[in-house]
């Protein structure tokens, strides 16, 4: 009853904790930090430790990150991909693996946000990074890896062309992630968006703009059907 009682959720006035998250999803809430006051992300996170929750905390800066670290010893702060950690239970790694490839070195902020947010969440992981097409060849010497890949999520800036090649090579899931990096028509990532949305190859799903986080979300999540779709047999 103790641990039902709170359930579905906690509701702390100026926001609802949905501690009843992993038991649907499998994974607990995200705190996406923006918008959000020091004392209201300081508050959540207490309420989630309580619960022995591994947090994940998104779009964090060096301010909320000694607030957090105030809280629990525990937090793990990866200031590149605006991201804290307090890993409260140890998640078994996944057989299957997810390849992130980012397409310039500038593209790596989101890229590490997608990789670290699938890590926390139990995905064997493995980066491979400036493989762009300014210098495909680059890529073509990585085609183990995309090879051994399970899933594969491609972060890509300027044009946003990367997820179609990649996407014409392997026969397995392309997460694209398109970034706001590049020139004034870049249009702050909308043109790589609808090159990826308008991509020929097939098998590529299409997330918005700098959602690292998201992509990393739905990777794990197809890795651990192709887990559990394992078990079975």
């Amino acid at each position: 009853m103790e641990k039902l009682k709170n359930l579905p959720f906690e509701d702390l006035g100026f926001a609802k904790v949905d501690h009843h998250r992993t038991i649907r999803k499998g994974h607990p809430e995200v705190i996406y930090c923006g918008g959000k006051t020091l004392e209201e992300i300081e508050s959540i996170v207490e309420k989630m430790i309580e619960k022995k929750s591994n947090v994940i905390l998104t779009r964090v800066d060096k301010q909320i990150y000694k607030r957090v670290k105030s809280v629990s010893s525990k937090a793990e702060y990866h200031e590149r991909a605006g991201i804290v950690l307090i890993e409260m239970e140890k998640v078994k790694k996944s057989r299957s693996k997810l390849l992130v490839v980012s397409a310039g070195t500038s593209d790596i902020n989101v890229a590490e946000e997608a990789a670290l947010t699938a890590e926390v969440m139990g995905t064997t992981t493995e980066r491979l990074y400036d493989v762009g097409v300014a210098g495909i060849h680059r890529l073509f010497l990585n085609k183990s890896k995309l090879d051994e890949a399970n899933v594969i999520i491609v972060v890509a800036g300027m044009e946003g062309a990367l997820p179609s090649v990649v996407g014409g090579l392997v026969d397995k899931p392309v997460i694209a992630v398109p970034t706001s990096v590049g020139y004034g028509v870049n249009f702050e990532g909308v043109a790589p968006l609808l090159t990826m949305l308008n991509s020929c190859a097939s098998g590529i799903g299409v997330v918005n703009i700098d959602n690292g986080f998201g992509a990393g979300y739905l990777a794990s999540t197809i890795i651990r059907q192709i887990e559990k779709a394992g078990e079975k047999k």
